[in-house]
């Protein structure tokens, strides 16, 4: 399966640390080579760099890992393909409009027979079964609220319903934002930490590589990281129940829902 790395801050952040032991599990320490991508909020811009090598030997890869572009929110990915060959149409994450902001999309997990009606207000450029569940729940949003965006609670609580429509078909990893939220769904297997003052030294999995981050931010801020297994291994990483949908904002969670059955959970 693939791999999946997002990262919600209250301030612009760069993610080269992170990022430097995510593009090793891109066929160096991991069997996920069949391409990588990562996408970078700006203001309502985004950056978004696409290549269907493995992230390993990827010189792009090495650009991102040396270059500190700072955003609030970030989605990368390492693609492992189950549907649709190896090409930059199906490599993730996945990018569309929606009410005037960009939204990016990126799915870890296989759905079986999920072909919904599409109505054309989104049409999947390639074969994955990622990028038609994307198309899919912006056209539901779009159906729903009109051409307004709605209020970020109403919007949540319609990706919850979504989320249940599509889970039903298979493993549904995903990360989804439009540059303000980001939003997770862990279907089997998503970890996530919250770095905040005091800050310490961390060191990564994949790499032998240690950053003190004490040294790098100011004791305001405030930096979620989401991935599909911890990144670090001597900090104390939260594994996301299976089967939980999670809005991030400001580095911090707002609210969880189940997507199976089970307590539900909100911390704001």
């Amino acid at each position: 399966m693939c791999q999946l790395l997002g990262m919600n801050c209250n301030v612009p952040t760069d993610i080269c640390f992170s990022f430097t032991g995510f593009q090793a599990r891109g066929g160096a320490t991991d069997v996920h080579s069949d391409g990588w991508g990562i996408a970078f909020f700006e203001g309502k811009g985004t950056r978004i760099f696409l290549d269907p090598q493995p992230s390993c030997a990827s010189p792009i890869a090495e650009l991102v890992r040396a270059y500190p572009i700072r955003s609030k929110n970030v989605i990368a990915h390492i693609r492992k393909a189950t549907q649709g060959s190896i090409g930059l149409e199906n490599t993730h994450p996945f990018m569309r409009e929606l009410w005037g902001r960009y939204w990016i999309f990126a799915h870890n997990g296989n759905l079986i027979d999920f072909a919904p009606k599409l109505d054309g207000s989104f049409i999947p450029v390639g074969l994955t079964d990622s990028e038609r569940a994307f198309c899919w729940i912006l056209q539901q949003l779009r159906a729903q609220f009109g051409s307004a965006a709605p209020e970020s609670e109403n919007l949540f609580t319609a990706l919850h319903r979504l989320t249940l429509d599509i889970a039903d078909y298979g493993e549904f990893n995903f990360l989804l934002s439009n540059g303000g939220s980001l939003f997770a769904h862990a279907s089997t297997n998503l970890n996530y930490i919250i770095r905040q003052a005091p800050f310490a030294h961390a060191h990564l999995n994949d790499q032998d590589v240690t950053v003190d981050f004490s040294a790098v931010t100011t004791p305001n801020d405030r930096v979620a990281v989401i991935a599909t297994s911890p990144l670090t291994d001597n900090e104390n990483w939260e594994p996301m129940p299976p089967g939980t949908l999670w809005w991030f904002e400001e580095g911090k969670i707002e609210q969880t829902l189940r997507t199976k059955p089970g307590p539900e959970k909100k911390r704001g």
